[in-house]
């Protein structure tokens, strides 16, 4: 039996290693299906309650993928718009609501904390899938998958985050959980967009490789996986300060001239500027593949958590 049977998965900081060694064997084990080159019916007769106050693509659709393929069922919406939110219902209403329609909940709120909020209005479980610049937890685990599957393991790749560290809610679960695997990790940003102190406190504590950055060429070379994020416009108080560090950095063929021959560049996507597509042609992008990580990393959450099978 599984530890995640009807368990909440909120923040990436809640899993220890064992659980999410778990989740990445049970995602391997899920790939055939996820493909649909073979069917399965283990959540049959289970149905799943997205609900998404922020807009998003890849995270919504891979857990109704997900869902679909294990044979299940998916309720929710995609947009406040047209919800009883708009007349001014709570979210805790909401959550005792649609408690009675489903088994397990899928939330994406702007507030950070809303999910472990959430969670405390219903004995359903809750999954975070992004709560405002705090946690994607689920992001964090098919980030992991992707790097897991593609190099093997963590301890001592040199992993360059690049981007948004401050606002960047991808990075900082992602931070957490490489340092609990022993990466060696190098933060690049502009320097209003640093990683947040605790953070870095976090990392220090484990006594790993850390390096702080603003250049992209200092890291190029060294690099195992670069992990690239959007700088997002919609978490910036002041348009102004946006517009500021707007297209900082840019990942070109050219710039990858300098690279190992193995790096793979990583996304969460959506990305703007920060990655031509002329990397897409080359043999480091790996953005579309972790996109599709996505759907056997939640179909083996939502088979542990519904199912409880491994």
């Amino acid at each position: 039996m599984s530890s995640f049977r009807g368990r909440d998965v909120l923040s990436i900081r809640d899993l220890s290693r064992a659980d999410i060694e778990l989740v990445l064997k049970t995602a391997r084990r899920m790939v055939p299906t996820a493909l649909g080159k073979r069917a399965s019916h283990t959540l049959e007769g289970k149905i799943l309650g997205t609900l998404f106050y922020e807009p998003s693509t890849r995270t919504r659709l891979s857990f109704e993928s997900a869902m679909n393929r294990l044979g299940g069922r998916v309720i929710g919406f995609s947009s406040a718009e047209g919800t009883s939110v708009q007349k001014g219902e709570t979210l805790a209403d909401t959550i005792r609501m649609v408690e009675a329609y489903s088994d397990a909940i899928v939330l994406r709120h702007p507030q950070e904390g809303a999910a472990r909020l959430a969670a405390e209005f219903t004995e359903k479980p809750v999954i975070n899938a992004g709560d405002g610049a705090g946690q994607h937890p689920t992001q964090t685990l098919l980030d992991l998958y992707t790097i897991w599957d593609e190099k093997g393991g963590f301890a001592g790749q040199n992993v360059a985050l690049v981007g948004d560290l401050k606002y960047g809610r991808t990075v900082h679960s992602l931070t957490y959980a490489l340092a609990e695997f022993g990466a060696n990790l190098t933060f690049v940003s502009p320097p209003t967009l640093e990683m947040p102190r605790e953070i870095v406190e976090a990392v220090k504590e484990k006594g790993l490789s850390l390096k702080v950055t603003h250049r992209l060429e200092d890291v190029i070379r060294d690099a195992d996986v670069l992990y690239v994020t959007r700088i997002q416009k919609e978490r910036f108080p002041d348009p102004q300060e946006y517009e500021k560090v707007a297209g900082t950095y840019r990942i070109d063929a050219n710039l990858l001239r300098e690279a190992k021959r193995d790096l793979i560049i990583m996304h969460p996507l959506p990305r703007v500027t920060e990655i031509a597509p002329d990397v897409d042609r080359t043999k480091h992008s790996l953005y579309f593949k972790q996109a599709f990580n996505g759907v056997p990393v939640r179909m083996a959450l939502l088979q542990l958590i519904l199912g409880g099978t491994a």
